[in-house]
């Protein structure tokens, strides 16, 4: 798995009714874009992870100049 800054990690929900867990990469700690990610939640929470198999990288939105 590999992330650059910006991207979205998508940790899918393990039980019916659970809802995805969607975070945004702050900073890749891992060589090579390899994880550990510093990631941020929605309510501004930050901590680092590594993502498991339930996880998905999706790219960041590309920024306007």
């Amino acid at each position: 798995m590999q992330a650059k800054t910006g991207d979205r990690v998508v940790t899918h929900g393990r039980t019916v009714g659970q809802r995805d867990r969607v975070t945004e990469i702050v900073e890749v700690l891992g060589p090579d874009g390899e994880p550990p990610y510093r990631v941020r939640s929605a309510d501004g929470h930050e901590s680092v992870m590594s993502p498991g198999p339930d996880s998905v990288v999706e790219p960041g939105k590309k920024r306007r100049r």
